[in-house]
């Protein structure tokens, strides 16, 4: 069907191609909408479903033309409709990272729409994590394991695995193996150094569904990450006075970046010794 539409009428190709990206782009907005439900409730164990959206102040229903993400953010200037108290700023945000996340899939795997389905709910559910553990220290198990099953599941599709199906699923299954390996060596090696708990057991389920995605290197590749950001984030935390020595720091959204990142592209073996 591209190829009919590409040869056959230049510019209705190009329309396909723009209506494909903003389609895209559209669904990760509305879907980062839904992360913000995803962020504030699984963590309280509260339905994602019912009530529907309402404002965490007044508690009064919004309207859906007041659900429009971002946009409608915008039109109210950041505020409720009904008690005019500050929308946070985060809720916006949250929505336009998941639609850049769902473009650059597509940017990537255009084309692959199974395969860009399932890499862009992969990303939804690494925003999630990353934003929930900011808030609570804490990563769901529906998240981390969930991650970790829907990676073995979409392995077939995953082009970043090899070639054969089998190989694809058996890459995934070790790549899980290694990262629940990976960071329970790492949790249980900071624990014996430091004296205390390094990272804790949603961190290791975590890197399990990471390896999942994107095999043992993978899972390699967004420890190292993780480890760099987060420890210049540390320091540069305690240099400027905003956290003491021994206080934690949630290790979640690092690896989260990391496995974004890692999705997308793998370092070279051995980075970051052969700069």
């Amino acid at each position: 069907m591209d190829a009919l539409i590409s040869t056959s009428d230049p510019d209705a190709a190009a329309a396909f191609a723009a209506a494909g990206w903003a389609f895209w782009a559209l669904l990760g907005l509305c879907l980062g909408s839904f992360s913000n439900v995803v962020i504030h409730r699984l963590p309280r164990g509260r339905s994602l479903v019912r009530p529907g959206s309402h404002c965490p102040r007044c508690r009064r229903a919004v309207a859906a033309y007041d659900n429009i993400p971002v946009l409608s953010w915008v039109l109210l200037r950041g505020r409720c409709r009904n008690c005019e108290k500050p929308i946070s700023w985060r809720y916006p945000l949250v929505e336009l990272l998941t639609g850049a996340a769902f473009t650059a899939v597509w940017w990537r795997w255009e084309g692959q729409w199974g395969w860009a389905g399932a890499a862009a709910g992969a990303l939804t559910a690494l925003s999630c994590v990353a934003f929930i553990d900011c808030d609570t220290f804490l990563i769901p198990d529906e998240l981390s394991l969930g991650l970790a099953a829907a990676g073995i599941v979409f392995a077939p599709l995953n082009p970043t695995l090899g070639d054969a199906a089998l190989g694809r699923l058996a890459a995934s299954a070790g790549g899980a193996v290694f990262g629940l390996g990976l960071c329970w060596a790492v949790a249980a090696l900071g624990e014996k150094a430091f004296g205390r708990e390094a990272m804790g057991g949603g961190d290791i389920k975590l890197l399990m569904g990471v390896g999942a995605w994107t095999g043992a290197l993978g899972a390699f590749d967004t420890m190292v990450l993780a480890s760099f950001a987060g420890a210049a984030h540390g320091v540069w935390l305690i240099a400027s006075g905003r956290l003491g020595r021994r206080d934690p720091i949630p290790f979640g959204p690092f690896l989260s970046g990391g496995a974004a990142f890692t999705l997308f592209y793998r370092l070279p073996f051995g980075f970051p010794f052969n700069l």
